[in-house]
């Protein structure tokens, strides 16, 4: 059985009990950082008064995960084996979807235990009320690649959470600043440790905030909407993001594109649902 143990994004109290328990019966345990996982096991069993008796511990992140699993003895998973990045859950923008895929196409077992996540932390404490937004994660370090994402997360019609490490936060809030000094933003580095720092404000205001305070700390940050202008052409994603029944939205969605009501309704249910 292969569990995926999300880690604490700052304040070690917030591991859960299940993660703790699972934790002591681990014998194999991949990490994204050896180093990183051991000094918050250590922590943990002083803490708690636990003892883990972990047999291996293995180096997999986005590096090497690839050729790990080609190279290991498949025998291993036979074993109680766990996986922990180094802060916040498996698999969103952190390593462990390559895992998740082995044990899809072997057979495998294997549980993902809910846990502390910065973007859905991020996005509650934005106070943007909207039923959809769009995570994006980190954006390309440079060049074109980053332009064109760092414009197509500003003509997004949802809120977008972006990740930014403390190397590049004031080029990102420059940026901002630059491409929609008027759109609102929040912003949190250090989240639930004690240093914890957070912003709400417009674009513009943020390169003199972010200047002002301790640089260390990765943040995450929740862009506004863009507004809807006036006599704009509505789209399909917009009568989806309508916070209203589904029968409705499949009667403007038919009267839009020419589909049949029935076909629409398909369409609408199916992504409700997901």
């Amino acid at each position: 059985m292969v569990y995926l143990i999300p880690t604490p994004i700052g304040n070690i109290d917030d591991i859960s009990l299940r993660s703790l328990a699972l934790l002591s019966e681990i014998q194999i345990l991949f990490c994204e950082d050896t180093r990183v996982t051991k000094k918050l096991l250590n922590l943990l069993s002083i803490k708690h008064n636990l003892e883990f008796k972990i047999d291996q511990y293995i180096a997999f992140h986005s590096h090497n995960d690839t050729k790990v699993l080609q190279e290991i003895d498949p025998d291993i998973f036979s074993k109680t084996v766990g996986f922990m990045s180094d802060a916040g859950m498996p698999c969103v923008s952190d390593p462990g979807a390559v895992l998740v895929q082995y044990c899809q196409e072997h057979q495998i077992d294997y549980e993902v235990l809910p846990g502390a996540n910065a973007a859905l932390l991020a996005y509650a404490s934005s106070g943007f009320d909207m039923s959809q937004f769009l995570f994006h994660g980190f954006l390309p370090h440079k060049g074109n690649d980053r332009t064109q994402a760092l414009s197509s997360v500003i003509d997004s019609i949802y809120p977008t959470i972006l990740y930014e490490s403390p190397h590049r936060i004031a080029k990102l809030s420059l940026e901002l600043a630059k491409m929609c000094p008027d759109r609102k933003l929040f912003a949190i580095k250090e989240a639930t440790k004690k240093f914890e720092t957070k912003f709400f404000g417009l674009c513009c205001e943020f390169p003199e905030f972010s200047n002002t305070i301790n640089a260390k700390g990765e943040w995450s940050l929740v862009l506004e909407p863009k507004a809807k202008q006036q006599g704009e052409p509505i789209t399909e994603m917009d009568i989806q993001a309508l916070d209203i029944p589904p029968k409705q939205k499949a009667k403007l969605l038919a009267k839009l594109t020419g589909m049949s009501i029935k076909a629409c309704y398909k369409s609408v249910s199916k992504i409700d649902n997901l």
